[in-house]
């Protein structure tokens, strides 16, 4: 039962289904390990072992997952009756429950999946690290000095950590592929309207946000888009569906790929800046392995990327949601929200989205998709694109901190890092982070691969060939 911990979730699956293991052994060895391990992490913030060992006692549903435990991230997903907070202290406060369950949890309950628990973020999701005032900060299983990325890092720590094997995590700039690179994890984030955000929502930010999870390995990342993509009665679009089962992909033969890689960016200032000589490395290294396995590699740049007022237009948007999302607190808080309810970020963001007016929100938003099309159009000279996930190795704890007067540096901080994977919630294009490089101090670090809109099979493919040539390092599991 030890080596449970290191066992992805399609290999703890196939333990239930040859009757090596019973799902209630497999769902008491993760809550075990949740016990011992997560007082260092501050990973599992609400712990619905008791929800889980009843799921387990009755009849589970006979999905291709049945038994095996899994850890919700506390933001946009809800679990009917269980605490939900969005990383708010005035939630959290209020002792607010969710009145129903998602449609990605009932996907994730039918494919057979026990619910143990639900993961830290950050307030609303806003900047890529989990060090919420409401729940306190999620600590890198890597090193404990570090943040886990964000906003799925509580999830992100737990898969790393081998608390469970795979863990729900969504993504509106970056939060399920920058904790994936922080954590040494796969991170994939889906085409738009591939997932449903309902029955609460329709899109989030015009379409920015997508749903997902964080995995120990592409077939996991594969399997699960199987279980939960699929367009929902009243969803305002779907991604076109795949030829055959995303799970399939995973070992297929691998046509010889145009692949373009770029290393430098357009700093928040209007500079072109050029990434961390690790974040260099991971890039150089994984341009020559796709090299030698027989792909065309050469630099690209995408020069829709460098438009310097790309921070200040996504901001408009991002801010008018987030304005949006305090506003929308005030059926459950039966008031107002104010200044005091929230972290000083949160509020200096919702006061910018309240001075963005109707017509200048649609007049960024506008500029964004005119600027997606060009971004789009890139694809026509290459199949896959290689970045960085982020600029930098898993920063430490407290880099995104706001300074005294200026509530909003940890969100310029943010852009410095997020240029490579924002784009492509505006493009709505999928992408996948890899964790394929660990740096001379021990933290990892991850590279992104960029594919057409729709085209997950291929990414899925391509990142299974380069796992089974090259496997992941998971040193960072606790047994």
């Amino acid at each position: 039962m030890s080596e449970l911990a290191r066992l992805d979730a399609t290999a703890q699956a196939e333990l239930v289904r040859t009757r090596a293991v019973t799902p209630r052994e497999l769902v008491d060895a993760a809550i075990a390990r949740i016990e011992r391990h997560d007082p260092e992490l501050n990973a599992v913030i609400v712990r619905l072992f008791d929800d889980a060992r009843a799921a387990v006692a009755a009849p589970l549903p006979d999905g291709p997952f049945r038994g095996v435990p899994i850890l919700i991230k506390d933001l946009l997903a809800t679990v009917a009756g269980a605490p939900y907070a969005g990383g708010l202290r005035v939630l959290k406060e209020a002792g607010f429950r969710a009145p129903r369950d998602s449609y990605l949890v009932t996907r994730l309950r039918g494919a057979g999946f026990v619910i143990t628990g639900k993961t830290n973020t950050s307030e609303l999701g806003i900047v890529p690290t989990v060090e919420p005032v409401a729940w306190g900060a999620t600590r890198n299983p890597w090193h404990a000095g570090h943040s886990t990325g964000g906003s799925s890092g509580g999830s992100a720590a737990a898969v790393a950590a081998g608390l469970v094997p795979i863990a729900h995590a969504n993504d509106g700039g970056g939060s399920i592929r920058i904790p994936a690179s922080c954590c040494g994890l796969v991170g994939l984030k889906p085409s738009r309207g591939r997932a449903s955000l309902g029955p609460d929502s329709g899109d989030i930010m015009g379409g920015l946000v997508n749903e997902g999870v964080v995995a120990r390995s592409v077939r996991d990342a594969a399997a699960l888009l199987d279980v939960i993509a699929g367009f929902e009665p009243g969803d305002p679009y779907a991604a076109p569906p795949p030829r055959r089962p995303y799970a399939a992909e995973v070992g297929a033969p691998v046509e010889p790929l145009r692949v373009g890689f770029c290393t430098r960016y357009l700093t928040p200032s209007g500079q072109m800046a050029t990434i961390h000589p690790e974040c260099l490395a991971a890039v150089n290294l994984t341009a020559k392995r796709l090299a030698d396995l027989g792909h065309a590699v050469d630099e690209v740049e995408l020069a829709a990327l460098h438009r310097p007022e790309y921070v200040a237009r996504f901001l408009a948007v991002w801010s008018a949601g987030v304005a949006a999302d305090l506003d929308g607190l005030e059926p459950a808080l039966h008031r107002k929200v104010s200044a005091d309810d929230v972290e000083p970020l949160t509020w200096a963001l919702a006061q910018m989205g309240r001075a963005v007016t109707a017509p200048a929100y649609l007049s960024a938003w506008n500029w964004l998709q005119r600027t997606a099309r060009d971004i789009g159009a890139g694809w026509q000279r290459m199949d896959v694109w290689l970045t960085p996930t982020i600029t930098t190795p898993p920063p430490p704890l407290g880099h995104y901190n706001g300074e005294r007067g200026n509530p909003l540096a940890g969100i310029f901080k943010a852009a410095e890092i997020v240029p490579f994977t924002a784009p492509f919630n505006v493009t709505g294009q999928p992408a996948i982070s890899l964790p394929v490089h660990v740096s001379a101090d021990g933290l990892p670090i991850g590279v992104q691969l960029v594919g057409a809109y729709g085209r997950e099979d291929l990414l899925l493919r391509l990142a299974a060939q380069l796992e089974a040539a090259h496997p992941w390092d998971h040193r960072a599991t606790r047994a």
